[in-house]
């Protein structure tokens, strides 16, 4: 009868150790099961924050020469070649040769713009002038390669969006063999489409030379005549704030005044 009794003693401790080995067993497994779930979906994060990034830069950087074009949304699109907003006639820039001064934090530019050569983008920026559009904007970006050295203001928002209500073409007075020497004033743009160009421009401060990509080249308007060692001195011999060869320039700069003669 001891025998008996310790024989089902034994067995009911047997399956209580089973019984605990099993629930282990159950919570090892889901907390395995958790940590993958937990590592998917921190590496979905992980792409999510990169792709983000990513398309920032690329936010930021577009509307200049080299930048990547941008996707604009089905309902802003306009059609192939056409002007967008308040454009002005090509005929103001009444085909003649018309001089200013572009100031950057009280540096001052003396320039000279071609009407002739480039009627559409000199109207749109003595248009721009005229309305006050410069003054206060700032120049957002500073390149500074072993092949090109340009600084590029006029974003509508500083951060260098284009103003997804104002644009025009086409392309005039490119630089040739993709060269455009110091002092040059050309109209920015995004990659790829000579329908994109706006109130941004760049202004050249070491000759460049800035390959056509299958739109064309860059819009020139004119030349800076006088004051370009100041900028040079003043601003652009600073570098970047971010140390690299493209980024916002290290003392932060904004259109004083832009005044046309």
């Amino acid at each position: 009868m001891a025998a008996s009794k310790n024989t089902q003693r034994e067995a009911r401790e047997a399956r209580e150790r089973l019984r605990r080995y099993n629930a282990r067993k159950s919570v090892h497994e889901h907390q395995l099961s958790r940590r993958k779930r937990d590592n998917v979906f921190a590496v979905g994060i992980l792409v999510v924050v990169a792709a983000l990034a990513t398309v920032t830069q690329i936010f930021y950087f577009n509307g200049g020469p080299g930048s990547p074009v941008a996707s604009p949304s089905a309902s802003a699109t306009p059609a192939a070649g056409q002007n967008v907003g308040d454009v002005p006639s090509p005929s103001l820039a009444k085909g003649k040769t018309w001089t200013g001064t572009v100031t950057l934090n009280g540096t001052a530019l003396e320039i000279s713009l071609d009407g002739a050569a480039a009627p559409q983008a000199v109207s749109s920026f003595l248009d721009s002038a005229a309305r006050d559009y410069y003054s206060g904007k700032t120049c957002h970006r500073l390149l500074a390669t072993p092949t090109a050295g340009l600084i590029q203001c006029g974003s509508i928002d500083g951060t260098g969006a284009t103003d997804p209500t104002y644009r025009f073409g086409p392309i005039e007075n490119p630089g040739v063999g993709g060269v455009y020497p110091t002092g040059t004033i050309a109209i920015a743009r995004a990659g790829g489409d000579a329908f994109s160009q706006g109130r941004q421009f760049f202004i050249v401060v070491d000759n460049a030379t800035l390959p056509d990509d299958s739109a064309g080249g860059y819009s020139i308007i004119g030349q800076v005549t006088s004051g370009l060692g100041n900028l040079k001195a003043n601003i652009t011999n600073a570098g970047t704030s971010n140390g690299a060869t493209d980024g916002p320039p290290l003392i932060p700069t904004k259109i004083t005044s832009l005044t046309i003669n």
